[in-house]
């Protein structure tokens, strides 16, 4: 009981209105408010008018937009009222003033601000939106007005090309990068142009439609039309556009990604600088190297007949390019017209003689030397050399030697000639105690026709002349 009701407790009790003797309407308030305090029960509980100004609140993202609450304080207290926001907009939404107080029976307002970020969470459509209306004395007694807000779409896109430049042969491939920074779901189809039409592109799949915030990753490749052989890289551009298929959307410019394909060649300028030198050193070769080489082991080789002659181990031969001289029918190859073989005039103790011919052929391995040797001369018999015959169809590198008993006719290098022959018009007397030897020392092996490098060197020397008797 408050304290003026426990000093005038005859109007505790009565009702108000009541007109007895000793009553009066002036006390009939206070005691009706004493009884109400004095009895929790008896209190007044009335929940607060509170409602919104506007059903609906329309607002942009990054705008601004505001509507107001009216709250009526239907108590017989005074009181304050707080409030607070409810839902998805509560984190952008403040009310102006936060706090309100109100005497019995007294109304009051305050504005809802509403400043929707400019951002992909903030999604387009509609949005409810609610105020707890809270009493500081009485805070069980709350108030839930309600509205919608609407908020509108906005769209904003970005796209962005990696690599903008690649180096390929022919076809290079590239990746656009989309990413929906709108508060609306969108498509972006892409599409991309060479202003020399060099190009062609294709896509790995189809552009597809972004939520509010969310990325995609697309392969682009480029192709040209043919290959470069030789040359300089040459750059080509192209654009790659990319824009949203809306309406509302046409105040924001297509994206516009600048991409180049570099094509380079397939040989290279420094290749092709290496096989001119290389085809310059072969023609070099053919036509003044080669030919000073074998001329001068040529000459070499002449050189060292030249000295075997002067010593006496080998008479005169002749050039090896000299003709054969032709022989009459029924001579001996030789003899001279009115001589019998060997020099011999007619009617010497000499006969005409046979022809021989006979081929030694020597095998030596790499590193190595070996020699081979004729038959022997029969007994009472002499064999009068008159031509040699010399193969190296291997093209083996190495020395070849052919020596008459202890007399060395000739010595030769084998990469000098591929076949040689040697005449002579006195011949050289082989008797029966002595063979012709032939003695291959191998540098290395040749290759012959079937195209792989021999393991031994071959070398074939044909022995031809006269057997006649010996003389008595």
């Amino acid at each position: 009981m408050c304290l003026w009701c426990k000093g005038n407790s005859r109007y505790s009790r009565r009702a108000p209105g009541d007109r007895r003797a000793g009553s009066s309407v002036a006390p009939a308030l206070p005691s009706l408010l004493c009884s109400r305090r004095a009895n929790p029960a008896t209190f007044s509980a009335v929940t607060p008018y509170a409602e919104l100004d506007s059903p609906r609140v329309e607002v942009s993202p990054g705008g601004e937009a505001t509507t107001t609450l009216a709250v009526r304080n239907n108590t017989d207290i005074v009181e304050a009222y707080e409030f607070e926001v409810v839902g998805e907009c509560a984190a952008w939404v403040t009310v102006e003033p936060a706090r309100l107080p109100l005497y019995p029976g007294a109304q009051g307002t305050v504005t809802l601000v509403l400043r929707p970020p400019l951002s992909a969470s903030v999604r387009a459509g509609e949005v409810p939106l609610a105020v707890r209306v809270v009493p500081v004395e009485q805070p069980a007694m709350v108030a839930v007005p309600e509205t919608t807000v609407v908020i509108a779409p906005f769209y904003r896109y970005r796209a962005s090309l990696s690599p903008q430049r690649r180096r390929a042969w022919r076809s290079g491939r590239f990746q656009v990068n989309l990413h929906n920074q709108g508060n609306t779901p969108v498509a972006m189809p892409l599409a991309a142009t060479d202003p020399a039409e060099d190009l062609r592109f294709s896509f790995d799949e189809e552009s597809p439609e972004l939520e509010p915030g969310e990325r995609a990753e697309l392969r682009l490749r480029a192709r040209t039309s043919g290959l470069l052989w030789f040359g300089k890289p040459v750059g080509r551009p192209f654009r790659a556009t990319a824009a949203v298929e809306a309406e509302a959307a046409d105040d924001q410019l297509p994206e516009e990604l600048d991409g180049e394909l570099v094509q380079l060649p397939l040989l290279p300028r420094w290749l092709l600088a290496l096989l001119a030198l290389l085809l310059a050193l072969i023609l070099f070769w053919l036509t003044l190297g080669r030919p000073t080489v074998v001329t001068a082991a040529r000459e070499a080789a002449e050189e060292k007949t030249i000295e075997l002659a002067k010593e006496g181990k080998l008479l005169a031969p002749p050039p090896p390019e000299q003709p054969k001289p032709e022989v009459p029918p029924g001579q001996t190859p030789g003899e001279q017209p009115g001589e019998t073989p060997g020099g011999q005039p007619p009617g010497g103790q000499r006969g005409s003689g046979q022809q021989v011919s006979q081929t030694i052929e020597v095998r030596t391995s790499s590193g190595r030397t070996d020699n081979g040797v004729s038959e022997r001369v029969p007994e009472g018999k002499m064999f009068y050399v008159t031509d040699l015959v010399m193969a190296n169809y291997q093209g083996d590198e190495g020395l070849l030697t052919i020596e008459l008993g202890d007399r060395t006719i000739t010595t030769i290098a084998l990469e000098t000639f591929r076949n040689q022959d040697l005449h002579w018009v006195t011949p050289l007397e082989v008797t029966s105690e002595e063979v012709v030897t032939v003695t291959v020392r191998c540098t290395r092996p040749g290759t012959p026709p079937s195209g792989r490098q021999a393991d031994r060197c071959v070398e074939l020397v044909n022995v031809s002349g006269v057997l006649r008797d010996a003389p008595r």
